[in-house]
């Protein structure tokens, strides 16, 4: 189903699970106006067709000590298919990289990269984020303060 097939309760639906994904869904049919059993219907639908992707809790970083945040720009050494596929599947397995992007322009990718304080992340980024397949080079912005973080 594409995205101009969504209809108004559709959407709703989605809005409200993008706020509060623990909404009840009674008080979820409520709010859109349909009774539990087709929203519920909608829900499953939207979950299978892909548009919710899963529901999980938001943490605070800073209270769980990952106050440093970090975008690192990394330019490859070689960006046919296969360089792409096996950075991206390297990328996977390093848990403080939350974020990884392809971008068209004068760098390959921009990693957001959180870990405890700059120390840990002079390591993640040696260590790590410089020995993944195909980086020739870095350029680290680090983020002073985070004004907006909400994602979908």
């Amino acid at each position: 189903m594409a995205d101009s097939q969504l209809d108004n309760f559709d959407r709703k639906i989605l809005a409200i699970l993008a706020e509060d994904g623990r909404i009840a869904v009674t008080d979820l049919a409520r709010h859109v106006g349909l009774s539990k059993s087709p929203c519920q219907v909608r829900m499953k639908r939207l979950q299978a067709e892909g548009y919710i992707q899963g529901f999980r809790a938001r943490l605070d970083p800073a209270k769980m000590g990952m106050r440093h945040v970090a975008f690192v720009e990394v330019r490859l050494t070689d960006t046919t298919e296969a360089a792409l596929r096996a950075f991206g599947a390297a990328v996977l397995k390093i848990p403080e990289i939350e974020q990884c992007h392809m971008i068209a322009g004068a760098f390959d990718f921009l990693l957001k990269v959180r870990t405890s304080d700059i120390v840990t992340y002079r390591q993640v980024l040696g260590e790590r984020v410089s020995a993944l397949p195909y980086v020739g080079s870095t350029s680290t912005h680090v983020s002073m303060e985070s004004i907006k973080d909400d994602g979908f």
